[in-house]
């Protein structure tokens, strides 16, 4: 069993592509351990001095899905797979924000999520809490965005420019060959196509 950790914020189109794939190929039986981590966008662009976002009530509505996420995955395991696909593909295919209450709502109430636990364990802001620690976790291998693979300690950004289409075994192929990748070829330390698939 491969075992890695991967971040992600539901506004980012490339952590989308990367989780589907991920969840495609756990669909279909894939046998990776990963552990999903929440890594915030807005931290990076606050103004200098001022508070940590996950601090800043400003910053809530930003946060709202990445907290959500957050609270199923910790308080609501079994539904969290789901509701993983279910934010990411309601922010970019279907165009919500999820930036207030009744948009996660939306999304979550029809997989069967509590939603008095999960309104309450936002107000506690302890989701919030996670999100910071997260990120500091993160910080340590100078992540710069999403997503990012941490395999065997080492950290690497990928950009995948597609969602899965098919069979879950090509996800499954996908994923397997870039953890080959980021494993046997540390020394790589940028792949990139000077030009996007027409």
């Amino acid at each position: 069993m491969t075992s890695f950790d991967l971040s992600f914020d539901y506004r980012c189109p490339f952590a989308k592509n990367i989780h589907l794939h991920v969840l495609h190929a756990l669909k279909g039986g894939a046998t990776f351990d990963v552990r999903f981590v929440p890594w915030t966008l807005s931290q990076g662009h606050r103004p200098e001095g001022a508070p940590d976002v996950w601090d800043d009530p400003a910053y809530d509505g930003d946060l709202l899905a990445l907290a959500a996420g957050i609270s199923v995955r910790d308080q609501q395991p079994t539904l969290f797979l789901a509701a993983h696909e279910a934010l990411f593909r309601s922010r970019h295919e279907r165009a919500l924000r999820l930036a207030t209450s009744d948009e996660i709502d939306l999304v979550l109430e029809p997989l069967g999520v509590d939603l008095a636990m999960l309104h309450d364990d936002l107000a506690s802001r302890r989701p919030h809490r996670v999100i910071g620690e997260s990120y500091e976790e993160f910080s340590h291998y100078d992540a710069f965005g999403v997503p990012t693979f941490v395999v065997d300690g080492d950290a690497t950004f990928v950009r995948w420019m597609t969602p899965p289409a098919g069979d879950p075994a090509t996800s499954a192929d996908i994923i397997d060959s870039l953890l080959t990748l980021m494993r046997s070829r540390v020394d790589l330390n940028e792949f990139k196509h000077t030009r996007l698939p027409a």
